[in-house]
């Protein structure tokens, strides 16, 4: 029997389903909402919900966004002709915020891994193929891990069927390393020092 009231409990265990938060972290996040005003929780609570009521997935890019189109795909200044391939949303933020990228950028949703059952058509790969019409450079920007690098290959063969330059973000980015994780100088450098693939 815990020592906790129920709603103390019930919370606390809802705070370990988050990446990183084990049953410490969440008794402290606990104690800490119980010493705030109500209002305070109930902001929090609006907070989460408004990420589940609000937050689309972009049709074209397949980024998170307030809005369909997303605000990158929208924005006519962006460099047309270049698309950057990533693993996840993360890394869209990741690169904008190095300032150093101006072109579009394409979501995949994660990456081949035949022995998780994750083949091409859990991808958004089909729905990248169409956005290739006018494009001169697709960046492959994926985790440089095993299923990455499969990834990549795999990607790299598609799109240069269509005669367009596939380029690789450099390896400056050290195996293993999710790109979200990368500082702003190395994913600069990263995409300063691309090669082609």
């Amino acid at each position: 029997m815990s020592q906790f009231p129920e709603p103390v409990n019930e919370l606390i265990e809802k705070l370990t389903l988050f990446p990183g938060i084990g049953k410490k972290s969440a008794r402290r996040l606990v104690f800490y909402l119980l010493g705030q005003s109500r209002d305070v929780a109930v902001d929090i609570a609006k907070a989460i919900v408004n990420i589940k009521d609000k937050i689309y997935t972009c049709s074209q890019c397949y980024n998170i966004s307030d809005s369909d189109p997303c605000h990158i795909c929208k924005d006519p200044k962006r460099e047309q002709e270049k698309i950057c391939v990533v693993q996840d949303a993360r890394d869209v933020f990741a690169f904008e915020q190095t300032g150093s990228y101006r072109g579009l950028y394409h979501v995949l949703g994660g990456v081949l891994s035949p022995l998780n059952g994750v083949g091409p058509e859990d991808l958004n790969i089909e729905s990248l193929l169409p956005r290739l019409e006018n494009v001169e450079e697709v960046i492959l920007a994926i985790n440089p891990t095993r299923d990455g690098e499969t990834t990549a290959i795999y990607l790299a063969k598609l799109i240069k069927k269509r005669n367009i330059k596939v380029t690789r973000v450099a390896q400056g980015l050290p195996m293993g390393i999710d790109i979200e994780y990368a500082d702003d100088v190395t994913l600069t450098k990263a995409l300063e020092g691309r090669t082609n693939l």
